[in-house]
């Protein structure tokens, strides 16, 4: 039998904010351990929550990116659960009046984009952090309290490829609201999936199984295709399937069974008492509305329209929120109308540089104005596209100028038509063969020349001039 996969995602985000989300303790990660907490956010007897608006604007700001109904009436509720590292023994977080709901985001697959629903958009508070040794588990209350947005999407995806690029896509849209640094080795975004299979053809979900520990995309896609075949193993085999939370073990390629996964009824959810039910006015949410930037698909467009970009060029360029901001600084300093020339070094020798380094491409640490220089030498036909590229990797390894680098390897290229056609003339008289051959037509003959004519000037000769040249002389 056949069948189908069904995957929905949890991506839980810490937002960026100057405190926690019910308390004035200051959000700053690697502070000693413990020692960021009050308290509120410890839950002592006694202490009253009050909520961080400038966690709710941002939490509004993503809800409108992702086109969410936003709710006028929303509430807080405890959800009531033990872990170690919860100090209150509950989570404040939001039940059956979450913030917003309906949204949905496009991503590429394989025939046409597919829409991707955003069941909700909701707030909650961070638990701890767990630091597990070989004799003992040390928990760490600093992270406890920050705000914290859960997405969860609709069952709508359906290979761990549209798990990655849906996970992808989000958190370029993430990083240009500019709520969070999405950094996933500092936890501020972790995503939690649920994937079950069922026969082609049915509409009813099988029994899903939560998967847990993965701190990268890849690892979320290589977890989430190990639980595929894990899962058509056991129901080939008519195996009993159950709903469990299971971890992903990088190291040994596999999903290992955590315990079995609850329900909404287990948290047993009531409205906080200590927070009432509050209103979202209108005029504050045309006011987010109004101060939302320029999204990646805005972008996207507005490069191809600007600045007559093919949508495979400008779709790189707007990839990454600081790496647009680079190019479009690049492509406006560079002169003329044409930016043809300045794009595709964006997009090639800039993005290989930076792909080999493991950085973005403004993380190149490299001065505009040079590159723009340097790729003004190459149009000028002064050095030849393959000096301009090992010059592009000494400037940033060394920050020293263009100019000077071409300087110190004697790279300009010989462009006199009085030396090079001595040169040529010498070519022609050693190779007989080669000039009759192109007299008889025959274009390789040509480009053989050019190469005899590159040799004997030590690579410097301009490739372009002594084409020409040579085919003037033998025309």
């Amino acid at each position: 039998m056949n069948y189908e996969t069904v995957i929905g995602l949890e991506v839980h985000l810490q937002l960026k904010t100057k405190t926690k989300a019910f308390c004035a303790c200051a959000i700053d990660f690697g502070q000693a351990p413990n020692s960021g907490t009050c308290p509120v956010c410890l839950g002592f007897p006694g202490t009253l929550p009050v909520y961080n608006k400038a966690a709710l604007n941002s939490a509004i700001k993503v809800a409108l990116a992702f086109d969410c109904q936003i709710q006028k009436h929303t509430k807080f509720d405890r959800k009531n659960y033990f872990y170690p590292d919860l100090p209150k023994n509950y989570q404040i977080s939001q039940y059956d009046l979450p913030l917003s709901r309906n949204g949905h985001l496009m991503i590429a697959s394989q025939d046409a984009p597919k829409r991707i629903g955003i069941t909700r958009i909701h707030l909650e508070e961070d638990a701890g952090k767990l630091i597990h040794e070989a004799d003992a588990s040390l928990v760490d209350f600093n992270r406890a309290g920050i705000p914290l947005l859960e997405i969860v999407s609709e069952p709508d995806l359906s290979s761990p490829q549209e798990a990655f690029d849906y996970l992808t896509g989000l958190k370029n849209i993430l990083e240009y609201l500019d709520v969070s640094d999405c950094d996933m080795e500092k936890g501020s975004l972790r995503c939690d999936a649920n994937i079950s299979l069922r026969p082609q053809g049915v509409k009813e979900l099988g029994v899903k199984t939560e998967l847990k520990n993965m701190n990268s995309f890849k690892g979320i896609k290589d977890a989430l295709t190990f639980e595929i075949s894990r899962q058509t193993e056991m129901l080939q085999a008519n195996q009993a399937m159950f709903q469990e939370t299971r971890l992903w073990d990088a190291d040994k390629g596999e999903t290992v069974s955590m315990r079995s996964k609850e329900g909404a009824k287990d948290y047993r959810y009531f409205p906080d008492p200590d927070l009432t039910v509050f209103i979202i006015e209108e005029p504050m949410i045309l006011a987010i509305k109004a101060d939302l930037p320029e999204l990646p698909e805005q972008k996207l467009r507005r490069f191809t329209q600007e600045y007559a970009l093919s949508a495979y060029d400008a779709e790189i360029l707007v990839n990454s929120k600081n790496d647009a901001k680079f190019a479009e600084d690049c492509i406006r300093k560079y002169p003329g109308s044409d930016k043809k020339a300045i794009v595709n070094w964006l997009i090639g020798p800039l993005l290989a540089e930076a792909n080999y380094r493991k950085v973005k491409l403004h993380e190149l640490n490299l001065d505009k104005d040079e590159l723009i220089k340097l790729v003004g030498f190459v149009q000028r036909q002064e050095i030849s596209f393959l000096s301009a590229k090992n010059v592009l990797t000494q400037m940033i390894a060394s920050q020293k100028s263009a100019q000077t680098l071409i300087q110190e390897g004697n790279l300009l290229q010989v462009s006199d038509t009085g030396k090079l056609q001595e040169a040529i003339e010498t070519v022609i008289g050693e190779n007989e063969k080669s000039v009759n051959d192109f007299k008889a037509g025959k274009t390789n003959a040509l480009m053989f020349l050019v190469g005899q004519v590159m040799k004997k000037s030590a690579g410097k000769a301009n490739p372009k001039i002594v084409s020409d040249l040579i085919s003037r002389r033998l025309s």
